[in-house]
């Protein structure tokens, strides 16, 4: 194996999602191309190479680099060069220069050992010293870690955030316990865990590896919605994906039975398999809405009847017998659905229900799942509606940094009624949490379309309830007057009834572009010229691109690309960074695909700064700037939250030009494009096609081949979902009635 030592004085080439570098070295005599996976950026470093030199048909000679060592300069002019190349966070050129000319060759002792001496330099204060040397220092603990970790093929940007995770006790913990990575880090799957394992000398039929197996195989099925898996189903895939015998994948699944790290049990003659917290969030569930559903208030529907009055007097309004219903139910009962399509009038629902409380001197509170959601139900309410995990003030604990909430049984949140809006987007874990914090004399009032897609967490909470038949439910059938004239309303109740949409109707809202061939580059057409110049409008702010898909020509990955490319193309005057499938660049429109509770926000209104945390899957925002030299961006959300993202998180975002319809639940846009074209049957459902014209607020365009649509409104088969919370409801209301019958005795 050869030898070079030398300094990098260009980086030619760098993907940042694997670390694969081509660079020029310079040596004592000569300029060398090294090429190899490195752990960090190496533009200006100081490295001990070995490795061996090869002739590339095309770029000549190379040294390929097999492993390196990092050697820190010791020349003035290298050490100014080292300080200035992004690594150490907070220095550029003009304060490298000032360091070295103060320190001179003491510049690393100083940083390293005496970094207050620093603030002896303008513009440097005692925070922003601590900053440098504290970057100093995990540049050297990382450069370790990134080598140990290359070794076992992790990429640049997961070792950052695995370093992050498990700080100078990284190799330690890998060592013993790989397995942990799919657990602890977003984005590192149980396969790449597995390799390491492998690499490690872990067995095929290692117990952990098999439980960690049954639990990601869990997982994975939780991600797409389920809440238990069935048994067989379970073991056949474990047992595949780990290529061992399915008697030794049912062997460790009694092992973790017995252990309670899963639940086995009979629903409908079948044998499941729950991840424990899915379990007793079911169960949990069921039980408070029971409990709180058999609570009497002693008031009855004739009592309600003067205060409906008063509502309509004093807001002016006719409301209809399915109205008047919701609401008395609403008033009387402990738990209520009302469920209904747009148009069918929740909102005046709700806020007859609000008027009717603060009447009746009732403290309501108003949340949703999402951001989004929340802020919609404040702007059409007037009064403040806050996201689910915020009513429960969410925090962490201090050890594991696990989500936790202050508002729980032991300190119930201080009210009478709680409204939902949106409940078909919340899961079955957030659903326990809050009902967790109702007191038993809380009413309940949940709100929300059925119709649409169901929650991206696990579980079929709203389906679930309303299935069960035991809670109190009002379906709205009747569109408004106020509604009446949009196609988009009328268009959607159709698809929901399983008819043909009206289209290109002249002066309406609802058009269907026929289009064979070239579907992308009309929906860039529409996007960039032909909307914004027909409507006035902002085409990144008002207009959204709305996919069944993620891959393919019309998928939403393609269709970023050459939006991207046409709406906010390269420019010297915008700054860029390249990771993962995306190049993001300043003024782009991105999306955050991971809830991620520990992200702090602020918010500046005319010199008054408000702070909190939180940016959830699903939420939009734009990239405001990029800092290469404090290697984060600056993205705006709502068009008010400031947040600072690190390059290492850039895996939690993605361009969101076009996204999926799943990724659309809860959001409204003033005009929505969706391509209408061949998919798998999963993706032309019925449900989708609803949910992502109800989106729109002023206009729908739907570009492709209409026996598609045609397909897909055919197509009213929803995917199943594991879940079993109608099936507990119903068994325990069952119950409930036999033991207030003596038939049976607890």
């Amino acid at each position: 194996m050869e030898t070079l030592k030398g300094t990098i004085v260009e980086t030619i080439f760098r993907n940042e999602e694997n670390g694969y570098t081509v660079a020029l070295m310079e040596t004592d005599d000569n300029i060398t191309t090294v090429t190899g996976t490195f752990g960090t950026d190496i533009m200006c470093e100081t490295l001990e190479v070995y490795g061996k030199i090869i002739n590339h048909p095309k770029y000549g000679e190379q040294f390929q680099v097999e492993l390196y060592n990092t050697v820190l300069p010791s020349g003035l002019e290298q050490i100014e060069n080292y300080l200035c190349s992004g690594l150490i966070k907070g220095i550029g050129r003009y304060t490298a220069k000032k360091i070295v000319e103060l320190f001179k060759e003491d510049t690393f002792d100083i940083i390293q050992k005496h970094p207050e001496k620093l603030e002896e330099i303008e513009g440097i204060g005692e925070k922003k010293a601590k900053m440098i040397a504290k970057s100093f220092s995990e540049q050297a603990d990382i450069k370790e870690i990134m080598m140990f970790l290359q070794s076992h093929k992790v990429s640049t940007s997961y070792s950052v955030k695995i370093y992050k995770q498990y700080g100078e006790n990284t190799i330690k913990i890998i060592s013993e316990n790989p397995y942990r990575l799919s657990e602890d880090i977003y984005g590192i799957g149980f396969k790449l865990a597995d390799k390491i394992a492998a690499s490690l000398g872990i067995e095929k039929n290692s117990p952990y590896r098999i439980s960690s197996g049954i639990k990601y195989v869990l997982m994975e099925c939780a991600s797409r919605g389920h809440t238990y898996v069935p048994y067989r189903t379970l073991l056949t895939s474990t047992a595949n994906m780990l290529e061992i015998n399915y008697e030794n994948a049912e062997y460790e699944l009694q092992n973790m039975a017995f252990t309670d790290k899963i639940h086995i049990e009979i629903i409908n003659d079948e044998k499941v398999v729950y991840y424990i917290p899915y379990h007793t969030a079911e169960v949990n569930v069921c039980k408070k809405l029971i409990n709180l559903s058999r609570t009497d208030f002693n008031i009855t529907e004739k009592d309600t009847i003067p205060y409906l009055h008063n509502v309509e007097k004093e807001s002016s309004l006719i409301l209809s017998k399915k109205q008047k219903e919701a609401i008395i139910q609403s008033i009387i009962n402990g738990v209520t659905v009302i469920t209904g399509g747009p148009g069918t009038g929740k909102t005046t629902i709700i806020l007859s229900i609000i008027r009717i409380f603060e009447e009746m001197q009732r403290k309501v509170l108003l949340c949703a799942p999402t951001g989004r959601a929340a802020k919609r139900m404040t702007e059409s309410t007037g009064m403040e509606a806050k996201t689910i995990h915020r009513l429960l003030e969410y925090t962490f604990g201090e050890e594991d940094s696990s989500l936790l909430f202050n508002k729980n049984e032991n300190s119930p949140l201080d009210c009478d009624a709680v409204i939902v809006d949106e409940m078909s987007m919340a899961d079955i874990l957030l659903m326990n949490n809050l009902l967790k914090a109702l007191k038993k004399e809380t009413r309940l009032i949940l709100v929300g379309d059925v119709d649409q897609l169901p929650s991206v967490g696990a579980g079929n909470v709203l389906s679930d309830i309303i299935n069960s038949h035991i809670i109190k439910t009002i379906r709205l059938d009747t569109i408004f007057r106020q509604s009446a004239g949009s196609m988009i309303v009328q268009n959607a109740h159709l698809i929901n009834k399983g008819e043909m949409p009206v289209c290109n109707k002249k002066n309406t809202d609802f058009f269907f572009i026929k289009k064979p061939s070239s579907i992308p580059e009309l929906i860039v057409d529409l996007y960039n010229k032909r909307l914004p110049l027909k409507y006035n409008l902002n085409p990144i702010k008002d207009i959204q691109v709305l996919s069944p898909m993620k891959k393919g020509d019309v998928g939403v990955i393609e269709l970023n690309k050459k939006l991207q490319s046409a709406i906010n193309p390269p420019s010297p005057l915008r700054k860029e960074k390249s990771f993962g499938n995306y190049i993001f660049r300043e003024r782009d429109k991105i999306m955050q695909v991971k809830n991620n509770y520990q992200t702090k926000w602020k918010i500046n209104k005319d010199g008054n700064i408000e702070t909190g945390g939180g940016i959830y899957n699903g939420d939009i925002g734009y990239i405001i700037s990029i800092n290469e030299t404090q290697q984060e961006a600056t993205i705006e959300f709502d068009e008010e939250k400031e947040v600072i993202y690190p390059f290492s998180q850039f895996d939690e975002l993605i361009l969101a030009y076009a996204t999926t319809v799943h990724k659309s639940q809860g959001s409204e846009f003033p005009i929505v494009i969706m391509p209408i074209v061949w998919a798998p049957p999963m993706l032309l459902t019925r449900n989708l096609l609803y949910t992502a014209i109800t989106r729109a607020k002023k206009l729908v365009v739907l570009v492709g081949i209409k026996k598609y649509m045609q397909d897909m409104i055919n197509n009213n088969k929803i995917v199943k979902r594991y879940s079993a919370l109608d099936y507990r409801l119903s068994s325990a209301n069952e119950a409930y009635k036999l033991l207030s019958e003596g038939i049976i005795e607890i």
